[in-house]
């Protein structure tokens, strides 16, 4: 059963049962109050006959009867329960004396009322102890009351079955429109679901619960385009990765190959010299391939930056990197400003983002000139001398594997500097580059620093062993 029945079913039913119940109710509260006037009505007789009979007697009382009303009943009964006069209607029909009326009758039991039967017709009686011994019972028809109560049972059946058929009518169209929005709420799913277009959007407007459910749908819908975008965007890059690996990798395999299968097959006929030339290239384009796949290995998992990060000391790091530079390149000077520096991340990264920078300065600086290293509010400045970055080149130095006109000759496997553009955008940060004034290329990394509460953090940590030993 579909929710739009059941809730047709549930409102037509409510409502029905609402409309039989004050029917039902209306119906009782007439029959009362019909019932009522007839009972006030032989009260009121009643008290007559009783004070006659007190007065005069059961043997000289003449029962007071309107003329010509032959709905009327009277009944003298004796203490033993024995019918007496009885002169209430034309017929002179006598009340049936029954178990109650004796009661009465004997004095064990107030003035009561209750239904009977004389014959065909369906009688109200009242039976009322009188002083001397005996009771008097005064009737009256119900055949009107009956009559008419004929007719009320009637009508309020007809209009209880005519609110229960517009309970239903009503209730249908109320399901209908209550449900309108799931079900549109429905379809938009299913297309959703069919065509995998994310930009089908719910209408909103309203104040129930419906349009804040319409409302959760469209903000789901919102996250989920966003994420399908993500991981498109992700899927796009990680192949354009693939591709360009492939190409970069194909000509040193290629060239690496060759060298290989001149050394095993002409070997023996090879000179000395040739054959140690031969082998220094194998092993050169063996680590140019190590360094290869490391920077394709970086980039990929840059895609996936951790969610955990810790307090990372950037001066610290630049510290050691710039160390290990100076044993690879001796002779390189460098000019060094270092300020304590603190941000949120992975260190294994920024390490390798702050080496990457160091190595490509070393690469392209003039011999004898010094770079320039500077750490400041979370910026970091690395320029070296050397003769600076074409103009058209400069918005293409971060991308993967971009190797300008004037790198051709140079080692290298293009990756480096998109590694740091990954790093810095994963920690929330940015790099640029620009030609200085007087020669030489600038690059510029800029990093968040870490929140006020982290730092404090650190300081009391810091702090913490000192305090011990005093």
């Amino acid at each position: 059963m579909t929710f739009r029945r059941r809730l047709t079913l549930l409102i037509a039913g409510t409502v029905a049962f609402a409309i039989v119940l004050a029917s039902g109710l209306g119906y009782l509260a007439v029959r009362g109050q019909l019932r009522s006037e007839v009972d006030s009505s032989l009260r009121a007789r009643a008290v007559e006959v009783v004070r006659e009979v007190q007065v005069n007697g059961f043997s000289s009382f003449q029962m007071p009867v309107e003329p010509g009303d032959p709905d009327a009943y009277a009944q003298l009964i004796t203490v033993d329960g024995r019918a007496g006069l009885t002169t209430a209607n034309t017929n002179r029909i006598p009340l049936p004396v029954g178990d109650t009326a004796k009661l009465v009758a004997a004095g064990r039991r107030e003035a009561t009322l209750y239904d009977a039967r004389v014959g065909p017709a369906h009688v109200r009686v009242l039976a009322i102890p009188v002083q001397n011994g005996g009771a008097v019972a005064f009737g009256r028809s119900l055949r009107e009351v009956d009559h008419i109560l004929h007719r009320l049972r009637w009508i309020f059946i007809l209009a209880a079955l005519g609110g229960v058929a517009l309970a239903v009518v009503l209730g249908r169209t109320i399901a209908v429109r209550m449900t309108t929005p799931l079900r549109r709420l429905t379809q938009t799913a299913e297309h959703v679901a069919q065509t995998r277009d994310l930009a089908q959007r719910m209408d909103a407007s309203g104040a129930d619960e419906i349009a804040s459910m319409a409302t959760s749908f469209n903000a789901m819908l919102d996250a989920l385009e966003i994420s399908v975008g993500e991981l498109d965007a992700s899927v796009r890059a990680q192949r354009q990765l693939v591709a360009d690996a492939s190409h970069e990798l194909r000509t040193p395999i290629t060239s690496l190959r060759t060298n290989v299968e001149i050394l095993r097959t002409r070997f023996a006929e090879l000179p000395a010299e040739r054959r140690d030339m031969l082998l220094d290239t194998v092993v050169e384009q063996t680590e140019e391939l190590t360094v290869l796949m490391n920077d394709v290995i970086e980039l990929a998992r840059g895609d996936h930056m951790p969610e955990s990060r810790e307090p990372v000391h950037v001066d610290e790091i630049l510290g050691e990197a710039l160390a290990r530079t100076a044993r690879h390149a001796p002779d390189t000077v460098f000019d060094a400003t270092i300020e304590e520096t603190t941000v949120l991340g992975a260190a294994s990264r920024l390490t390798r983002a702050v080496n990457n920078l160091l190595d490509n300065a070393v690469r392209w600086n003039a011999p004898g000139q010094p770079i320039e290293v500077a750490l400041h509010d979370n910026v970091l400045r690395v320029r070296d001398h050397g003769p600076g970055i074409p103009e058209d080149e400069l918005d293409h130095v971060f991308d993967r594997f971009f190797r300008g006109a004037h790198t051709r000759e140079q080692t290298g496997s293009g990756l480096g500097l998109a590694i740091v553009r990954q790093v810095a955008e994963d920690h929330g940060g940015t790099v640029t580059v620009a030609n200085a004034g007087d020669g030489g290329a600038v690059f510029t990394l800029t990093l968040p620093p870490a929140p006020a509460a982290t730092e404090a953090t650190l300081a009391d940590t810091a702090d913490a062993p000192a305090s011990a030993a005093s």
